[in-house]
């Protein structure tokens, strides 16, 4: 497929980094929303996409559709299709897509390697958390491997095998070693999110083709690793 991106159109602050005529993915920065709330309609990467598609038309139809979702200071690859019968069939085919993400977690792992499992459930608060009653939860599976550590941070590669909501950031809390930066679930409280999507492969929805993207790790998680507080 042919990668057809006009930058002219382009948002500040938005990176696409591959479209065609079914879909956009885009690497998103840390504190833009996917979608929007009642009091933020319009800084969501959901509605500049939207207003990219259009290129400045106001009066056309074309829209952006939401496969899946990251957290508003989750940084890293989203993917938007450009149908709703696109982004069914990206839908249909997510458990198979892979996704690996990188994050920062305070303190070192005894188990460098493993699976975290538990059901997820979410509070009237909103909150989600680690339950063992199944009719309550949601089975919910992280493998997790140490790329590096030093005395204060760990950087580990995730490969995120279910998609439920905060389900990174509940299990490397559940496992005493919360997220750099998680104000929710941990206790930093000055700190920005060190969790980025870093790649993502699957196949598309119409060709066939395997398609694969991978980012960088952000600059912010390096100068932590290089501290010497």
């Amino acid at each position: 497929m042919s990668n057809i991106i006009k930058k002219k159109y382009q948002p500040k602050g938005l990176k696409i980094i591959y479209e065609d005529e079914y879909l956009l993915v885009m690497d998103k920065q840390a504190g833009l929303l996917t979608v929007g709330t009642k009091s933020n309609r319009t800084k969501t990467a959901h509605y500049l996409l939207t207003d990219y598609v259009k290129k400045g038309n106001a009066k056309s139809r074309k829209e952006v559709f939401v496969v899946h979702r990251l957290d508003q200071w989750t940084s890293g690859l989203l993917i938007f299709a450009k149908s709703e019968k696109i982004m069914l069939q990206l839908k249909d085919q997510w458990k198979e897509i892979e996704k690996k993400y990188v994050a920062l977690v305070h303190g070192k792992l005894k188990q460098k390697e493993g699976i975290i499992t538990s059901y997820l459930a979410e509070s009237k608060s909103f909150t989600v958390y680690s339950t063992n009653d199944e009719t309550k939860g949601r089975l919910s599976h992280t493998a997790y491997k140490v790329l590096k550590e030093t005395a204060q941070f760990s950087l580990v590669e995730i490969n995120l095998l279910t998609g439920r909501k905060n389900q990174i950031r509940v299990h490397m809390a559940d496992r005493g070693h919360p997220i750099v930066g998680d104000r929710k679930y941990g206790k930093d409280k000055d700190m920005n999110l060190a969790l980025h999507s870093k790649s993502i492969s699957f196949k598309h929805p119409v060709t066939g083709e395997q398609m694969s993207f991978d980012t960088k790790i952000p600059d912010y998680f390096n100068r932590l690793m290089n501290s010497k507080k």
